[in-house]
């Protein structure tokens, strides 16, 4: 099944002026290099936002004090500027990257080490968001990449991705939303939700969950429905996993 509409060919001349866009993000005549930097923030609160733009974002729950940055940047220059930035105001953790004139496979990585119990809000706009290890409530939200996630044990779980697939194992939150556009997403729980609302415009669902009761809602307007584990519309624990364009798979984890 076709799920994302993709933006036809353009005619010759068109599709010269998207080669010239390309190579508007590159770097001086010859190879390109990698820096790398490092960088510490004192921060000290309990939740933290981090703003991350045309750069792919790793978060990791660490034994950390404040936050420890790492980023890298390559790319080659001619007649323009590399520009990464990252700055910490507030309880706003900013990083991104700024490409002008004629750069070549200008592009920047960000991973940043924070304290496991700091409750995040990550957005990503032209990024990867990638995330591990936190115990505090967790929120992404995506533009036109992925997000990835992996032993999340806060009691929140909010997701939002607007052109971009969504996965994510060992999830222990007990509220579980996730609102996407043109994405598929594939969530595996290890701990029973007291509620998991999933829904998409355009894309598969799969939701993986532990052996439980469950009361039931799922809708696929083009798509077909599979759901493997025991309904029970009486049940404290709901699932709602709703999709215009896709499949619905409402299992068991594995």
């Amino acid at each position: 099944m076709n799920k994302r509409p993709r933006t036809p060919l353009l005619t010759l001349g068109g599709i010269a002026l998207v080669a010239a866009a390309a190579t508007a993000c590159t770097t001086d005549a010859g190879t390109g290099s990698t820096t790398t930097e490092s960088k510490s923030f004192g921060f000290s609160g309990d939740s933290l936002t981090v703003k991350a733009d045309s750069a792919d974002l790793e978060l990791r729950a660490a034994d950390v004090q404040g936050l420890q940055v790492e980023r890298k940047v390559s790319g080659t220059k001619v007649g323009g500027d590399i520009t990464p930035e990252w700055r910490l105001e507030g309880s706003t953790l900013t990083l991104s990257l700024d490409c002008t004139g004629i750069s070549v496979n200008c592009k920047a990585a960000y991973t940043v080490k924070v304290p496991r119990d700091v409750a995040i809000t990550a957005e990503n706009d032209k990024g990867l968001i990638k995330a591990t290890g936190f115990t505090a409530d967790f929120a992404a939200r995506s533009g036109d990449s992925d997000v990835r996630l992996s032993e999340l044990s806060g009691a929140r779980l909010d997701l939002e991705s607007h052109d971009g697939d969504i996965k994510g194992d060992g999830i222990s939150a007990k509220s579980v939303t996730v609102t996407s556009r043109n994405g598929d997403t594939d969530l595996g729980l290890a701990s029973v939700p007291d509620l998991a609302d999933i829904r998409s415009r355009d894309g598969d669902i799969a939701l993986h969950l532990p052996d439980a009761a469950y009361a039931v809602d799922t809708t696929a307007k083009k798509g077909d429905i599979t759901v493997d584990v025991t309904k029970d519309d009486t049940s404290d624990h709901a699932v709602n996993v709703h999709t215009r364009n896709g499949d619905v798979v409402v299992g068991r984890t594995s």
